[in-house]
This record gives C-alpha cells, sequence and structure tokens, in this order.
C-alpha cells in the first residue's frame, strides 16, 4: 500500500485514479486508470499493488489497454451498408443516425420473423462482457426477440472445461481453490497452457513453488517458456492428452498414492476406472502420446507424493473433439489422490477471456440460463420466468452450439444475425465455411468499437463502448467477482451493449420487459436476482461487498454469506448424492490423424503479446511491433526434410484450406508438429485451416490438432 500511495501523490493535480480491473484474460489484473479530470480522457495506467491476485504485475496487453479506449480506429457513430456488393470488406459504409440504424435493423428483424419464424434469428455473443450485459444478451435473445438460437465464443474457448467440471463435480467453477493458494502448493502439473505468456502474471506464484522445494510438470508438445523451467516437460503429441492422463492415473493406483477412505466416501467410479486405465501403461500410453515412459513415470512420482499438489490445464486440452474427456481424466488424478476439498490442493483452468467464467453461467450458452440454470429443467425454468414476468410457455427452447450455428446460417434456417464482443471471421475453425455462412445471411447486424472481420460481414455496425467507458462485475480465473468502473465518458456517440438491447427491445414492442433498466446497477440488481438459488448463485455479491472484500468468490447466497474461497471444504460434491465422479474414459485419437498427404499435426495457441482474434491488440502499435505477423513454427529436422530456411515463406495446407507463412526454425517443437499462433485475420488466419470436428459433450472445435502440409514456395528468404 505505501508503494501505491507514493505512486499517487506524484500525480499532477488535474489528474485522477480510476480503480478497475484489465480488458483482457482471466487474471484480470488490478490497475488504475489515470484520467486528466480536464479532458475527461485516460492518459495512462498504473499497477495496483494491492491487489490480491496479481499483486501490482501486468503483462504487455495490460500496460498498454487503455490505447484502445481513445484509439483512432474507434467507432463513433452509426454505420449502414449500402453497397451490398461490397459485404465482407471494410467498404460500402456510411454513417447514420442511431434512429435510421435501430429502425433498419428493427424492420429487418421483424421481417425476418414474421416470414420465416421467431427462431431465423440468431445471437451470437461474448465474454469480454461484463456479467450485466451478457446476462441481457441472454434474456434479449429470448424475451425480446423469441429465438432459442443464442450462443457465444466461449464456446471456442472454455465450454470442454465446463463440461468437464459439471460432469465430474457436478458444478463449473473454473477453480477449486483460490489463486493466493497456488504458491503454497508442493506440485503444480500444468496440462496444455503456455501459461508464461497467456497467464503471465501467475508466473510468480509458479516460480514459487520450484523455490520451495517444489515441483513442477508441464505438458505440452512445444517447449514454451514454462516448460523450460519445468522439473519435468512431457512434450506430448497433440490431440493424445487422454492416453497420457490415463496412463498417471493408472500408475497413482499401481504405486499406491491413492486415498482410499476418500474416494469410498466421496467418489462414484473407481473400480470401473481402475479397471479401464490398467492397459495404460507406461510403455503403451508412450506408443499414443509420444512421451518417453519413464517421464510417464516420474510425473506420477512427483504428483502423487506430493503432500499438495493442484492439476491445472488450458486450452490445449480443451480445444479437442474429446476435450470434455481430457479435462475429467486429469480431473481423476485430484480425485484419486484426495487432493481436492483442501487448501493448497485442487484442480484449475486458466481462463482465457476477460469474463470466460461468468459470461458462461448466466444464459449465453443455448441451452442455459441465469444462475447455471438449464433450459431443460421445467423449475430451473420457471425460477427465471418468475424474474422476468413471463410465462414459461414464452420460454425458447435450447438452441446449438456456435459452430452449428453457422450450419443454420448455411442453411437457411438462421437467416438473421445479431453479432456482439466477438470476432468468429477470425476466432471459428474452418473460416472458409464460416465465413461465406455469414455473407449468405440476409441481414446482420454488428455492435462493435473496432471495424473487425466479422463486422465486414454486416448490414449495420453500432459503436459499442470499450470496457473503460461502462461499469459492472466480471468473474475471474479463480471465480472471484470483481468490479469494473467507468473511467470516462463514451467516445463519440457509442452506447453500452445493454443500453443498445433495452432501446431495441422498447423498438420491438418489449420494452416493458426492459425499460426499467436505467442504469448498469439496475441490470446488476436484476441479474443477481435472476442468479439466486441457481448453481451459480451471485444474489449475495453486492457491488458494495465486492468493493469491500477485494472481490467475492461465488456461490454467495445472501448478505451474509462472504462468498466461498475454497470450493467442497465440505468434501460435498454438487451431484444429487454428493459424490464426485471419477470417470472411466477410453482413449480415442484426434479425429483427422497424419498420412502420406498431410504428414505433420498442426496446432494453435497464442502469444504473449496478442489477445484473441487480435481485433484490439492489432491496433497497439507496439504489441504489433513485437508480433507483427503469424509464423509457423518448424523443428530444424523437418525443416530440412522440406529444404526450407528461417524466415522463408510457406504454404500450410490442411484438407479446409491454405495459408502463407514465415518460417520459425526452433527446436522447441516436437518434430512431426508445427504450430501457428491464431491471432490474425483475413487471409493470415489458421483458422482457415482448422477442423471443426465437435466435442459430442462441450461441441468444442478441435482447434489443437489435424493433419497439415508444407509446401516450399519459390520465393526463399524475407527481404
Amino acid at each position: 500500500m505505501q508503494k501505491a500511495k507514493h505512486i499517487e501523490n506524484l500525480h499532477h493535480p488535474n489528474e485522477k485514479l480510476v480503480k478497475t480491473h484489465c480488458s483482457y484474460c482471466g487474471m484480470q489484473c488490478g490497475m488504475n486508470l489515470r484520467v486528466n479530470t480536464k479532458t475527461n480522457q485516460i492518459i495512462g495506467v498504473e499497477p495496483r499493488y494491492e491487489w490480491p491476485v496479481t499483486n501490482g504485475k501486468m503483462c504487455p496487453k495490460g500496460v498498454t489497454a487503455y490505447q484502445q479506449v481513445n484509439h483512432k480506429d474507434r467507432i463513433l457513430k452509426p454505420l449502414i451498408r449500402d453497397d451490398q456488393s461490397l459485404k465482407g470488406t471494410k467498404d460500402g459504409f456510411r454513417e447514420a443516425t442511431w434512429e435510421e440504424a435501430y429502425s433498419l435493423i428493427v424492420a429487418n428483424f421483424q421481417k425476418l420473423q414474421q416470414e420465416y419464424g421467431k427462431d431465423s434469428l440468431g445471437v451470437f455473443s461474448g465474454v469480454s462482457m461484463t456479467n450485466e450485459k451478457c446476462y441481457l444478451t441472454g434474456k434479449f435473445a429470448r424475451v425480446a426477440l423469441g429465438t432459442r438460437y443464442i450462443d457465444y465464443n466461449g464456446r471456442f474457448c472454455m465450454s470442454s472445461a465446463a463440461g468437464g467440471f459439471m460432469r465430474t463435480f457436478g458444478v463449473d467453477r473454473g477453480s477449486t481453490l483460490p489463486w493466493s493458494d497456488i504458491n503454497e502448493t508442493d506440485c503444480l502439473f500444468i496440462a496444455g497452457s503456455n501459461t508464461a505468456e497467456c497467464h503471465p502474471t501467475s508466473m510468480f506464484r509458479i516460480w514459487a513453488v520450484q523455490e520451495r522445494g517444489g515441483y513442477l510438470i508441464v505438458v505440452d508438445p512445444r517447449e514454451t517458456p514454462i516448460a523450460r523451467r519445468a522439473d519435468l516437460h512431457l512434450d506430448i503429441r497433440p490431440g493424445t492428452d487422454l492416453a497420457l492422463a490415463n496412463g498417471i492415473v493408472n500408475l497413482l493406483i499401481q504405486n499406491g498414492h491413492i486415498d482410499q477412505d476418500f474416494i469410498d466416501k466421496h467418489t462414484n467410479g473407481f473400480e470401473e476406472t481402475m479397471e479401464l486405465v490398467k492397459e495404460f501403461t507406461p510403455e503403451y500410453t508412450s506408443e499414443i502420446t509420444g512421451v518417453a515412459p519413464e517421464k510417464i513415470i516420474r510425473a506420477a512420482e512427483l504428483y502423487g507424493k506430493a503432500p499438495n499438489a493442484v492439476v491445472m490445464f488450458a486450452r490445449g486440452i480443451e480445444q479437442q473433439h474429446k476435450g470434455v474427456d481430457n479435462v475429467s481424466a486429469y480431473s481423476n488424478m485430484a480425485l484419486v489422490t484426495g487432493k481436492i476439498g483442501r487448501p493448497k490442493s485442487g484442480v484449475a483452468t486458466f481462463t482465457g477471456q476477460g469474463n470466460g467464467q461468468g459470461g458462461r453461467e448466466h444464459g449465453q450458452k443455448a441451452d442455459a440460463l441465469p444462475g447455471y440454470r438449464k433450459i431443460a429443467n421445467p423449475q430451473h425454468v420457471k425460477e427465471v420466468c418468475d424474474v422476468w414476468g413471463i410465462t414459461p410457455e414464452e420460454m425458447p427452447q435450447a438452441g446449438v452450439s456456435a459452430y452449428e450455428m453457422f450450419e443454420l446460417m448455411d442453411q437457411k434456417v438462421i437467416r438473421g444475425l445479431y453479432l456482439l464482443c466477438s470476432n468468429p471471421a477470425v476466432s471459428a475453425p474452418n473460416l472458409n465455411f464460416v465465413r461465406k455462412a455469414m455473407k449468405d445471411l440476409d441481414f446482420m447486424v454488428c455492435s462493435d468499437f473496432y471495424l473487425s472481420e466479422s463486422a465486414e460481414f454486416a448490414d449495420v455496425i453500432l459503436p459499442a463502448t470499450t470496457w473503460a467507458e461502462d461499469e459492472g462485475t466480471v468473474t475471474n480465473i479463480e471465480g472471484r467477482i470483481i468490479k469494473i468502473n467507468k473511467a470516462q465518458e463514451p467516445l463519440g456517440e457509442s452506447k453500452t451493449d445493454w443500453e443498445m438491447q433495452v432501446e431495441l427491445a422498447e423498438r420491438l414492442g418489449r420494452g416493458k420487459y426492459f425499460s426499467h433498466l436505467k442504469t448498469a446497477k439496475d441490470v446488476g440488481d436484476e441479474f443477481r436476482l435472476a442468479t439466486k438459488g441457481g448453481y451459480a448463485d451471485y444474489y449475495g455479491a453486492t457491488w458494495d461487498k465486492i468493493e469491500k472484500q477485494d472481490g467475492v468468490f461465488w456461490p454467495c447466497k445472501d448478505a451474509e454469506d462472504e462468498g466461498t474461497p475454497h470450493m467442497f471444504l465440505d468434501k460435498q460434491f454438487y451431484h444429487p448424492d454428493k459424490k464426485a465422479k471419477i470417470c472411466a474414459l477410453p482413449y480415442r485419437p484426434p479425429a483427422e490423424e497424419p498420412c502420406a498427404e498431410y504428414p505433420l499435426r498442426l496446432t494453435t495457441g497464442r502469444v504473449v503479446y496478442h489477445y484473441l482474434s487480435g481485433n484490439q491488440t492489432r491496433r497497439i502499435q507496439f504489441l504489433l511491433d513485437m508480433c507483427p505477423e503469424p509464423y509457423v513454427e518448424v523443428h530444424p529436422e523437418t525443416a530440412a526434410k522440406y529444404n526450407i530456411q528461417h524466415e522463408e515463406y510457406i504454404r500450410l495446407y490442411t484438407r479446409r484450406g491454405e495459408a502463407k507463412y514465415k518460417v520459425k526454425i526452433t527446436e522447441a517443437i516436437r518434430k512431426d508438429t508445427v504450430f501457428v499462433p491464431y491471432h490474425f485475420g483475413h487471409d493470415d488466419s489458421i483458422n482457415l485451416l482448422t477442423i471443426a470436428a465437435l466435442d459430442p459433450m462441450s461441441r468444442m472445435p478441435e482447434f489443437k490438432a489435424c493433419a497439415a502440409q508444407i509446401v516450399k514456395l519459390e520465393t526463399k528468404k524475407v527481404q
């Protein structure tokens, strides 16, 4: 605190600090935005040293996040496309008034629904919004539009973690323990997370484990920065995590590293799982995964003997067509050893988007309602309908997942789209198909503060505010509900998404369900009420309590409840019998294995300088300078086989598409694997090549594994 006060004393008299959090990943690092009180504009940022999660740490994205607010590329007025021949480009738009834009939207939405039915409209949203906006978007889709078709970009991010946690524990909270426990544990088992680049402000806690004499095990096909520092790096073939997890669970059982009392009293499924994993000997597991048997044995020994341990994972294991199985299989490690439901031990996923947790809990998912209720459950529907003031008969049925919405667009089932806070023209798999589906829509509305690659397909673009021009709550990587505070007034004529939805609902004749929402806090109060009694109960997490406690961990059920930092301390899980499920999970290979025509394994991921589709970070000059274009990582022996050189351009092919990339030759990747970051748009997007094989439970596409081929170009060296 002394350090923070000292810095504050150095400020100019015409400057104030606004306490808030970063706009990017689920770490939600604490920051103070510096605001010029004369111009009422954000001019800089400082870390919050008192914030208990990151203790003043920020990454390159965080320290430059404020630059997006007053950026020259901001959309300041509604835009209407007059030239349909230019759809799919940045051209053909003109500025319009809000009334003209709203009138055009309402006329087209009503026309489509009158001609083709309520479900001819779709809503595709995102989780870089506040809980309040996420909640209201779900209500807007179902009450104002009356459509069943709503889903969100978290389907491409956190849905497998959600599915695995729900199946295993009966509840989906991304971390069973607060982040402050991580540095106090004895062993960290981290699978499929390039933590040092994707969640760098967690690293001081991870290093602390090793400094205390604990162990770090990392599972990744690449020797990422965290893998280089690990005590053990399991260099796995992309898409084979389920075999590795089964192999480690087998060794934990065979070597006596299990807690039989915990298993007997608090779990189901152990006997079946024990039988299934017997075939996953170190040698058999090695054949599938490519990880040496001695490494597998050592990993089980380090985790098994550790007094306390945390299993952590991210998109590397989740973005597979068996991502839910991977999550449950790695969670089995904690359950068979009893290393869960106590401090310093548990299971956690690294949340990718800023509100990846809260955004999936409160009604944006195709089958979900606020508080993580389910549309398939009549009692859940009634509870939400009572808050919304509609009858259960008026509640639309469950829709379909994000990628399946594009399939319905292609089939002309969904003819109109309302897109907000998402850029699927970069982030979805099999992009040639997805882009065509958007281009062929009868009518599309996009809300954004920049003209993204997806906005190029819109007929109307509505200028949205950035995170610093509104207030509300988000739920961070731990399950801690925190407060985002407004630092400046909206730029130009931009509006918050919740304001747009209230105003559109009025024009659609559904104003009585929305017109009472005058402020973000009004939305927040209704949102909390709508979660009351649900699995994810936020009712007791008032804005005042969040401010007083530096955040509130859900569930938080009433005014006296201070929240739940540690899950399952009473060893009571959320299934009806209060027991967790140890899942017996047969191995399945990736949907697409290498062959003679496509002999390599393609995997994708992030870099430290960019966020998601890059729509924000590619506009920040420093970040763009640090990583101006995508590249393909290739092992030296693989490069020699193709006779390609470092920084030479090659063409990368899969069965779905092709793209040209600069080669980065590195020993930090498997010889059978190539890697491309996914933050780039148009012809540079690696998702032109990825496969849309979907997990049967989460409907997550398999971004992390498909078969690929390198073709050498005539031009050799970058000039």
